[in-house]
Formats: structure tokens, C-alpha cells, sequence
């Protein structure tokens, strides 16, 4: 697999003290001062920009962030003891770092901004009225175990109540149509008087023998019994773009690229095919089927058959197709019957 690396892009984080967002790189909360705590989750911004400052790029290239072992304050990659309490970062823990990011949620059209009420785009992270910071649309970072522990339980958020009256409108519109449908097709509508007036059959015979049938460029592994088998490998390269937490406040987006094979054939089967259909039709009650001639290396195939009443009726002449012989040797020349008919004029029975 090819890896290529396409650049770094910023991150943010949200304040679990006051959900504001800040910028990944900055250690404090920009609204309330809160340090950036150890189990911090960084998230991808909604527009992601590939950053060229030199010194960004190369605080990014540093490494996962090290938090004091004694203070746990974050602390570069390059450190060596904590920019807050001096402690050996030895001690520190390095924050997770390499996991394939998801792409940031769809950000709200506006926000309103806390301190003076102004409205800024949903991907805003400052006031452009005041230049406060703007709290997040999403839920703050979980806290820690231990302040959970000492934290009062929070009440269960109501279940959104089921709203009985869309569901009902949408039941009925189902409703509605299948019924409308069962109207159409289904159910009769009305009843017509009709007298046969002619009838007519057609029967097929396939005759088949077996032919060498050619393939072209089919996908995957011939027939164990083709022959004249030419076949090749077609490649494809398929690429995804990631962006993988470097866990400082930065993510790098790195395309990885490999290589798909299919195999491809062109070859030939000998295969049954039908070389000629033998059909006989006529205007009786007595359908037949042709009995061609075979050779040795011939075969006839599935049989067919379709039958045709049709009946004179105060509507006009109506068509019906019988679903076997018994039923069509019924319809004798000049006998009247009851047909039944759906909305749509289509014959759903026939009877005396």
C-alpha cells in the first residue's frame, strides 16, 4: 500500500467547563481560562484548510503532546520537563495519537454568541460582533471518571413524545393507495354480457442443438469446460484520504493508495441454443404442437402455448386469455357468458 502525506490541518477541542471551541494547538480555553484536560478529543473543523506555516508545520510533525505526570499540563513532544511545575516529562504520558479521524458533524447555518447575541455562521469560533468565543453545537468532552463520581446524577433527558398524528397520516395514505390499487386491478367493477365470437391458439417448438456460444471479456474464472480461453488482468488503483490524529492539535491527511486486480476472459461454451421454433396456430378448440424432425444431435425444448377468447360485448370486443386448454375448449362459437371486469376494463372472470 502507498501512503502519500498531503499536509496537516488544525484541529479544535471543546471545553467540557464551558463548551467553547478553540483551536487544537492552544493549551487554555480562550472563554473561560479551563486548562485543556488530559483526555482531551480533539475533532476535525467543519472547513479544514492545509496549514503552511513553517512553525506549524513543524509543531505538528513533532509528535503526540506529553501531559505532566505531576501537574498534567500538555506539554510538546520535543519538551523535556513541563513548561508549568518543571517536573521531568519522563513521568509524563504521551497522548494517544495515529487513529483515523471522522469527518467533522454538518455545523449549524448560525450560532448566537452568549456575550452580546450576535448571529455568526455555524462555523464561526469567535464573535465577528465582539470577538468572544463561540460555544460549540456539539455536546461537551465526557469528564473524567473522578468528577463524575463526585458530580450529582443528571436527570434523564425526556423521550421526544411519538407524534401520533403524522404516523396516523402516513398510515392512512398507505392505506389509501393500497385500497385505490386493489379498486383498479383486484376487485370487480362491473359485470358486461359477452357472446364469443372467435378464438384463436398458437403453439411454439424450439429446437435446439448444441453451439459453440463465444464470451467477451467476462469477469472472473471460465467454465472448467470452455476451450479457446484468452484471458488478462486489469488493474485499478484506489486511493482514500484519511486524516490521522498526530494527537498535538493536528491531524495529517494522508492519502492511501492500492492496487485492485480483476481477471477478465473471452472463450467459448458449447451450449444448447435454439436453432429454429416451429409454431402452428388456428382458430378451433383443438390447439396441436408441431413434431419436427430431430437428428441425432438435436433437441426440442420448452413447449409454449397461447390462447385468445374473443367475446362481443355492448362495450365492444373484450379479449381474454384462458390459463389452460380445459378452460379454452370451453368457449365455444356463439356461447354467451358473464365477464367480470376491474376499473381499468381488464377481464378478472369469466363464468355462465
Amino acid at each position: 500500500m502507498q501512503r502519500k502525506s498531503k499536509g496537516f490541518v488544525e484541529l479544535e477541542w471543546v471545553c467540557p467547563n464551558c463548551n467553547a471551541r478553540n483551536p487544537g494547538p492552544v493549551k487554555t480555553c480562550s472563554q473561560c481560562g479551563a486548562p485543556q484536560p488530559e483526555n482531551v478529543q480533539f475533532q476535525r473543523k467543519a472547513e479544514e484548510k492545509i496549514i503552511t506555516d513553517e512553525k506549524s508545520v513543524a509543531a505538528a510533525r513533532a509528535g503526540a503532546d506529553i501531559h505532566c505526570g505531576f501537574c498534567g499540563t500538555r506539554n510538546p513532544a520535543t519538551a523535556t520537563t513541563c513548561s508549568q511545575c518543571g517536573g521531568d516529562l519522563k513521568e509524563g504520558k504521551a497522548r494517544q495519537a495515529g487513529q483515523a479521524m471522522q469527518a467533522a458533524p454538518t455545523p449549524p447555518k448560525a450560532v448566537h454568541c452568549k456575550n452580546c447575541g450576535s448571529e455568526n455562521p455555524g462555523d464561526s469560533q469567535t464573535c465577528s460582533n465582539c470577538g468572544a468565543p463561540l460555544a460549540s453545537a456539539v455536546p461537551p468532552q465526557p469528564q473524567p471518571m473522578a468528577a463524575k463520581a463526585n458530580a450529582m446524577p443528571a436527570a434523564m433527558p425526556k423521550a421526544k413524545p411519538f407524534n401520533w398524528l403524522i404516523a396516523g397520516g402516513v398510515g392512512g395514505f398507505l392505506l389509501l393507495c393500497c385500497i385505490a390499487v386493489l379498486f383498479l386491478f383486484v376487485f370487480p367493477s362491473r359485470s358486461v354480457d359477452g357472446t364469443v365470437s372467435s378464438v384463436y391458439w398458437q403453439t411454439s417448438v424450439p429446437v435446439q442443438e448444441v453451439q459453440p456460444v463465444n464470451y467477451s471479456n467476462e469477469r472472473g474464472s471460465p467454465p472448467s469446460d470452455a476451450y479457446n480461453v484468452s484471458c488478462d488482468t486489469q488493474s485499478e488503483e484506489v486511493c482514500v484520504e484519511k486524516s490521522v490524529d498526530r494527537g498535538n492539535g493536528y491531524a495529517e491527511i494522508v492519502e492511501e493508495c492500492h492496487t485492485e486486480t480483476e481477471q477478465y476472459c473471452s472463450y467459448t461454451v458449447d451450449e444448447w441454443t435454439t436453432i429454429q421454433t416451429y409454431q402452428l396456430d388456428g382458430n378451433d378448440l383443438f390447439p396441436v404442437y408441431a413434431d419436427p424432425s430431430l437428428f441425432n444431435d438435436q433437441r426440442t425444448g420448452t413447449s409454449s402455448i397461447q390462447l385468445t377468447v374473443y367475446f362481443n360485448t355492448a362495450d365492444g370486443q373484450i379479449t381474454y386469455s384462458p390459463g389452460t386448454v380445459n378452460e379454452f375448449q370451453q368457449y365455444q362459437i356463439g356461447s354467451s357468458w358473464t365477464l367480470k371486469l376491474n376499473a381499468v376494463g381488464g377481464v378478472l372472470s369469466v363464468e355462465r
